[in-house]
């Protein structure tokens, strides 16, 4: 069994797309999902201390029981949890893979964008291989 790890929206649109894209870019049988509306926002802006720990938390059970192959970060169209622009939530998916990376910088971490016709893009990737 391999796995890797999404941090996603909880959107419902988004899981199917992401989930069927990351199994092939990790090739992984299984994606650990972690789930919060505009998590790409959550990350980036750091305002909710206890919300950014628990994604973490949740993140640390799946790289150290899981042994998760690659992490993504995922933002999309229409999200009600981040309603911010393409190009800004652009941003901060930059800045949540980079925060990510801090504590994660040996494994694999991209992030993704969703359109508005649910089509998964790699918009961004750190530097470790899966």
């Amino acid at each position: 069994m391999s796995f890797c790890t999404v941090i996603n929206c909880m959107d419902g649109r988004v899981q199917i797309p992401v989930i069927r894209y990351l199994q092939e870019r990790f090739n992984t049988d299984y994606v650990d999902s972690i789930t919060e509306p505009g998590p790409n926002r959550v990350l980036a802006e750091d305002r909710d201390s206890a919300q950014v720990q628990s994604i973490f938390d949740r993140l640390r059970i799946s790289v150290e029981k899981h042994n998760s192959a690659g992490i993504a970060i995922v933002g999309h169209h229409d999200c009600a949890g981040n309603p911010a622009a393409k190009e800004t939530q652009l941003k901060h998916i930059e800045a949540a893979v980079a925060r990510v990376g801090n504590s994660y910088s040996d494994i694999q971490i991209i992030g993704l964008w969703v359109d508005q016709y649910w089509a998964v893009h790699e918009v961004y990737a750190s530097n470790s291989n899966p």
